[in-house]
């Protein structure tokens, strides 16, 4: 029996290597960024290009679990390719650049292209374990799991709209957005893409070891929260007035209601 765990690891390998050299000829690595989502559709995809070649039928789990994951990553990457499309690198990558100098070639294949192969195969863990297995009929759980699910597509789809649709107005050039999600949360987008992790979890608590798949909504959580999502977009903005007034009264994550300015003089 293949080891869908090994050659999950192989496709990620083969397709960040394929990517960096693309970077390459590109002369930018923010490519990444468009080929994240699409990584994981690859690797759902192969899987069950292989079942069909066996002639095997998925169970509906494997099939929810695989078009949960097309969707998101589909979208997430076009949405990213859209965005970036036509500008300069990304200011993350151009710093880096810079700042590596003449060994960016060989740390970017490393630091960027090997470190986020290794993040995807830890974030697809649950997606694996359930499409490794046959547990029988759908339940509860996958309801719960999909609910879930469907709550974080919503608010990662409708943040990143909004965003855009606020950025095309020339005179929000220069300022940040507040409105809509954003009200509630400085990074509605990136709750969302947690949350569907944790969906995708729960579904995957019906396969055999289904607990270890908790390894991947962490991991994906962890990024946005503490490593390369959250504290690394919000360095740009330290110290804007905009923004430092913004960041006292909205939460950093999840959404809440707007935190009620501090008084600044006694009532007389």
């Amino acid at each position: 029996m293949v080891n869908i765990f090994l050659v999950s690891a192989l496709i990620i390998f083969l397709y960040m290597n394929l990517v960096f050299i693309l970077s390459l000829i590109k002369k930018n690595a923010a490519i990444v960024d468009v080929a994240w989502g699409l990584g994981f559709v690859l690797v759902v995809a192969s899987h069950l290009a292989r079942e069909s070649l066996l002639h095997r039928v998925l169970d509906p789990r494997q099939l929810l679990v695989a078009a949960l994951i097309t969707i998101w990553g589909t979208r997430l990457s076009w949405h990213i390719y859209r965005r970036n499309r036509g500008k300069p690198e990304d200011y993350r990558y151009a710093i880096w650049r810079q700042k590596w100098g003449q060994t960016f070639v060989w740390r970017s294949y490393f630091q960027i292209f090997w470190l986020q192969g290794f993040f995807m195969f830890l974030v697809l863990m649950p997606s694996l374990l359930v499409l490794r297995s046959r547990a029988g009929r759908l339940n509860w759980l996958d309801a719960l799991g999909l609910l879930v699910w469907l709550a974080g597509f919503f608010f990662e789809a409708v943040a990143d709209a909004q965003l855009r649709k606020f950025k095309k107005i020339p005179e929000n050039k220069g300022h940040i957005i507040t409105t809509g999600l954003w009200k509630y949360s400085r990074h509605p987008n990136y709750f969302g893409e947690s949350v569907m992790w944790w969906g995708i979890f729960l579904i995957a608590l019906n396969a055999p070891g289904g607990w270890l798949g908790i390894i991947g909504p962490l991991t994906i959580t962890l990024l946005l929260t503490l490593v390369s999502g959250i504290p690394l977009l919000e360095k740009k903005y330290r110290c804007q007035t905009e923004f430092e007034a913004y960041r006292a009264v909205t939460s950093a994550f999840f959404p809440l209601p707007p935190r009620k300015k501090a008084r600044t003089q006694p009532e007389l």
